[in-house]
């Protein structure tokens, strides 16, 4: 996400390091829901596809609906600073850190809130001055919502309707390992107000 709201957006990441519970999930809530508006115009379109809908697991928007389906499938990733990064960890009970190849620049964790419901996954660079996808991100916009991650059955599958059915490139040329033993792939999509979303598709271990 660029600049747009940028203000709202960093307030609500700050939000994720207040010491109230309650703040801290109202700020999770309106940073998970930000992500979840931006990418839906482009899941609506993706899952009149019925070979894409095959590949998707279970989303509701609606918090009970969503409960009754099993851990959310869509998760919002928010980039920060190191610094920001360690304080939202210790704010939230130190959730452990994932294991996250040696070779991205990368360091993370999730937040998970309202019974599995609402997902965010907080990230950071692996090494300041670092050159990944997330340091660049940071350079150009500051902190903010860099990615959606949406699970799927088969990313390999998903990659080949996406690439076939809609014209879009993967950003690697074959599926590659992510954290915790998931496998991944990203797409640069261009949602329907032409901004650019990174989204991330992913393929768990289980």
């Amino acid at each position: 996400m660029s600049g747009r709201d940028s203000t709202e957006i960093t307030t609500w990441v700050e939000g994720l390091c207040d010491s109230d519970e309650k703040r801290r999930i109202e700020a999770a809530l309106k940073l998970y829901l930000a992500g979840v508006n931006l990418f839906m115009p482009l899941l609506t379109k993706w899952v009149d596809d019925l070979s894409f809908r095959d590949m998707t697991l279970p989303f509701s928007r609606i918090t009970a609906e969503q409960k009754r389906n099993g851990p959310s499938t869509i998760i919002v990733g928010i980039a920060v600073r190191a610094e920001t990064f360690e304080r939202i960890r210790a704010a939230n009970g130190s959730p452990t850190l994932a294991e996250v190849p040696a070779d991205q620049d990368a360091r993370e964790f999730e937040i998970e809130m309202e019974d599995g419901s609402v997902k965010i996954d907080v990230l950071t660079t692996r090494d300041v001055g670092g050159s990944g996808a997330i340091a660049r991100y940071l350079d150009k916009f500051g902190a903010g919502i860099q990615q959606i991650e949406l699970y799927v059955r088969d990313v390999d599958r998903t990659t080949e309707i996406l690439q076939s059915n809609f014209g879009l490139q993967p950003i690697y040329p074959a599926t590659r390992a992510g954290a915790d033993g998931t496998r991944v792939n990203f797409f640069l999509a261009t949602t329907p107000d032409a901004n650019k979303l990174l989204v991330e598709l992913v393929e768990s271990k289980g």
